[in-house]
């Protein structure tokens, strides 16, 4: 049967969510209900409410989850109700060509908009990414999910089901970062600071975090940042590769501010990779030296969500942390309740918060 839930929709584009009583449908066939424990705010969330990348409204945002399953759909069988889960948007086919290349996070299959929200005078409400985790409990595409184990504290588990999984992505599937080459992290927010992470991890010789105050950069040194740069310096670039002694092998943009992308090359080496993970707003362009790129052999990748296989990246990740040896709990700035997630998102905003989590028990 269907159930009322309270969530957080967004009416209007840059207007504040409002709590409402919705209709969750039932779980169809591959699908799972998952009753929510907690869910992060990312910055997409925040860029998805101010309509800078359009969409449809009302709808409900979040996407950044873990909690436990409540229901099972027609044909699930490899999970059970109770099992603890991080929820992700990753829903992914697993028969088209990026899905057989290995690469599920950019599936080539164009789902149609289902949503399994209704808003009480019946109006259908966007899942947003999917997902739509701003809310009591949602239904999702198993491929969306992952088993994790129940003693993880579920707001730090929730980081995994983005920001963690970005960030550490970025650096070891997309650039390939090798032991003994340099880094650049541009941003040190939630996603920056975890590429700082997986510099670390993956063995760079060199860490270094660029952001705009001395706060944030403190905050990378905690997560593994060997320096820190200004970025409001006159030649930021200049004096990261003071630091290192030439230019970097790979630069990190984890942020969405266009000026970020506009002086990113300058901080690379002969043959260092760009990594674009931060995402600007539709229609936000900038611009490079072809010349200079070809000339130097250096090269521009995009990742998009770290370019992970959840099934097989998530459960290393939280090895690493019960090891003692990936920062979760670190990175959750504050909880909030549902009623506060205005509150919660105009923090996150500021730019001061790693990352802020709604709890829903």
């Amino acid at each position: 049967m269907p159930s009322t839930i309270r969530a957080a929709v967004c009416r209007d584009f840059g207007a504040p969510l409002t709590i409402e009583d919705i209709t969750l449908a039932d779980p169809g066939p591959n699908e799972i209900e998952v009753t929510l424990a907690a869910c992060a705010i990312c910055h997409s969330d925040i860029s998805l409410a101010e309509g800078g990348w359009g969409g449809y409204l009302p709808a409900v945002y979040g996407h950044e989850a873990a909690g436990r399953i409540t229901r099972l759909g027609a044909g699930v069988t490899a999970y059970a109700t109770g099992d603890t889960v991080l929820v992700t948007f990753l829903r992914n086919c697993g028969t088209c060509p990026s899905c057989h290349g290995g690469h599920p996070a950019t599936c080539e299959t164009g789902f149609d908009r289902l949503s399994r929200y209704t808003g009480k005078d019946g109006t259908p409400l966007e899942q947003g990414l999917g997902s739509g985790c701003f809310a009591e409990k949602v239904v999702v595409d198993t491929s969306q999910i992952v088993k994790i184990p129940g003693t993880l504290p579920m707001a730090s588990a929730s980081t995994l089901a983005c920001g963690v999984i970005t960030g550490i992505g970025a650096v070891v599937n997309t650039a390939g970062l090798r032991p003994g080459q340099s880094a650049v992290v541009i941003g040190a927010g939630g996603v920056g600071l975890n590429a700082i992470q997986g510099a670390r991890l993956a063995g760079a010789s060199h860490v270094i975090a660029v952001d705009m105050t001395e706060g944030k950069l403190a905050m990378a040194h905690e997560f593994g940042a060997t320096a820190g740069v200004l970025a409001t310096g006159e030649k930021p670039w200049r004096d990261a590769m003071d630091i290192i002694g030439r230019g970097a092998d790979h630069v990190f943009v984890t942020v969405g501010a266009i000026q970020a992308y506009d002086t990113a090359m300058r901080y690379l080496a002969n043959h260092g990779k760009m990594t674009m993970v931060g995402m600007p707003h539709s229609g936000q362009t900038t611009s490079y030296e072809p010349v200079i790129a070809a000339y130097t052999g250096q090269q521009m990748l995009g990742s998009k969500m770290g370019d992970v296989v959840i099934q097989r990246d998530i459960p290393w990740m939280v090895e690493l942390y019960q090891q003692g040896r990936l920062k979760l709990d670190e990175l959750v700035s504050a909880t909030w309740t549902l009623d506060q997630i205005n509150e919660a998102i105009a923090d996150t905003r500021a730019g001061g918060a790693k990352r802020n989590v709604i709890v829903f028990e």
